[in-house]
């Protein structure tokens, strides 16, 4: 069974610092018979050690730029570390006797003992490749020594010679022990990376919930990316407190399944690991999240804002008809996409983390505990300070993002989280016209500006209404598909190429994020 991909892309690496320093050792011997001995001490030393030594250096230098630049997997970059791991044998082995004078049965162990167990401890492979090429190392000193007979030197009897090396093909044997630990360190770790039935591919991100990994389905070779969560991440201190908190993400999660707006992340599995750490398998999404794109390409224009803004009404519409709230509505939490043909798609993010809009149901939700304050202070409506949370916070998140979109800025700037809420609880915002040179129409502003209003009683009551508002303001102002595909073919040219099927002949959405 081969290494994961993860780790065997580590130990790859470990193969390339090898070969770095087997180019300083033999640049240091290179030297030495080069040019201190013949100059300094004044040995003679044979033109084939300098060959020799010479082109060692060479054949690592080579593994290097094999291991750093080669466009293929790390599997056949391992493999070729097998073939390095050999030559180097081999060089020493010359050394020891064809370079120099016949062989001394009187002397201590070859130097080609230190490679083969060296090698084993970096070499990323299997037990039985370790022995294969581990014996075919330790052979390369009595194959030269036998050798010594076509240049008419006296030789060693089989015996002789397989006494005198007997320690190499010791340490050929011993070298099978690293390779036997990192083949169940491995398959542990492949076990630990199973996902119910996805697998661990590679990390796309750390933050403060935990990490996303690009992850793939077992049998419909499907990507997705994994969410990790553990629960000390979120203040679980007892194993009581752990449990309980696993029990809410798995009520929340049949929740956020239970959505079905197309502007939604999609959910394709949850569950806990052995270890009590919390996945999500989502959809792998292709695109930029609202807040990279802003600081990219500057404020988006007020139509381009408000066809996104209605898509995450949407999704919002769809969850506040349900009697959820996502209370962490941002612009890193709102993904713009290519799905397909579709260009400017919107996806909002992370609604593992609703809550309920009802007191009952709240009492039994992950993020409402006396401990826990949720949200980005950003983007915090005034009232969360006290609990009072309904669809209504929502609406005061959308229009500080809708602020965001169209300024480039934040509705108020701070350089504390609680100097940033304590003005969304007291500091009247100032007009999103006055903060940018674009182009912003009255009504949208005046909207945007009844959305940041303090008092919930004073903004779009949910989703619903606001989207229905929303598309009184685009009347007129034109953005669509076509022009979102103009946009995207002129600054993400990447995202813009033609659908190309994988191995297994379906299409494949890759992530950026």
């Amino acid at each position: 069974m081969s290494l994961p991909a993860s780790m065997l892309s580590e130990q790859v690496q470990r193969v390339a610092i090898a070969s770095l320093v087997g180019v300083g050792l033999w640049s240091y011997g290179l030297t030495m018979d080069g040019l201190v001995r013949p100059l300094v001490i004044g040995t003679e030393v044979k033109l084939a050690t300098i060959v020799i030594e010479a082109t060692s250096i060479v054949s690592c230098a080579l593994m290097y730029l094999v291991t750093r630049y080669l466009p293929a997997g790390p599997q056949t970059k391992a493999d070729a570390g097998l073939l390095f791991f050999v030559a180097n044998a081999l060089g020493v082995a010359l050394l020891n006797s064809w370079a120099q004078p016949p062989v001394d049965t009187s002397r201590l162990l070859s130097w080609s003992t230190i490679v083969i167990l060296v090698s084993s401890m970096i070499m990323p492979t299997t037990p039985k490749k370790t022995l294969i090429s581990a014996l075919i190392a330790a052979s390369m000193d009595p194959l030269v020594v036998w050798s010594g007979h076509l240049r008419g030197l006296p030789t060693l009897s089989f015996v002789e010679t397989m006494v005198l090396f007997a320690p190499n093909y010791a340490c050929a044997l011993v070298a099978t022990l690293p390779a036997r630990a990192l083949q169940r360190l491995g398959q542990r770790l492949r076990h630990a990376q199973e996902m119910g039935s996805y697998q661990l591919v590679e990390r796309l991100g750390r933050g403060g919930m935990g990490e996303v990994w690009r992850g793939r389905h077992r049998l419909l070779a499907r990507s997705a990316a994994i969410k990790l969560v553990r629960p000390e991440l979120l203040g679980a201190v007892t194993a009581v407190e752990a449990q309980s908190m696993l029990r809410r993400f798995e009520r929340e999660a049949q929740a956020t399944a239970a959505l079905s707006s197309p502007h939604t992340i999609r959910l394709f599995d949850f569950g806990v690991t052995n270890d009590e750490t919390f996945y999500y398998a989502m959809e792998l999404l292709d695109g930029r999240d609202l807040e990279s794109l802003v600081r990219e390409f500057g404020p988006i224009p007020a139509e381009r804002a408000l066809y996104l803004l209605q898509q995450v009404c949407h999704s919002l519409a769809d969850a506040h008809a349900r009697g959820l709230i996502h209370r962490d509505i941002t612009p890193s939490n709102i993904y713009v996409c290519r799905m397909g043909l579709d260009y400017d798609f919107v996806k909002v993010l992370d609604f593992g983390l609703v809550t309920y809009n009802d007191r009952h149901a709240m009492e039994r939700t992950l993020l409402t505990g006396a401990q826990i304050t949720t949200g980005t202070p950003a983007f915090m409506a005034p009232e969360i300070i006290d609990g009072s949370v309904d669809q209504r916070a929502d609406v005061y998140a959308l229009g500080c993002v809708a602020y965001y979109l169209l300024t480039g800025q934040l509705v108020f700037d701070a350089d504390t989280p609680i100097r940033m809420f304590i003005q969304h609880l007291q500091a009247t915002p100032e007009p999103p016209s006055q903060r940018t040179e674009m182009p912003i129409p009255r009504d949208l502003e005046a909207l945007v500006l009844e959305c940041l209003e303090k008092d919930p009683a004073r903004r779009p009551p949910n989703a619903i209404e606001l989207m229905r508002r929303l598309r009184a303001c685009l009347r007129g102002r034109d953005w669509n598909n076509d022009a979102a595909r103009h946009w995207w073919e002129l600054h993400l040219t990447e995202l813009t190429s033609t659908l190309t099927a994988d191995e297994n002949g379906r299409l494949e959405t890759i992530a950026v994020r």
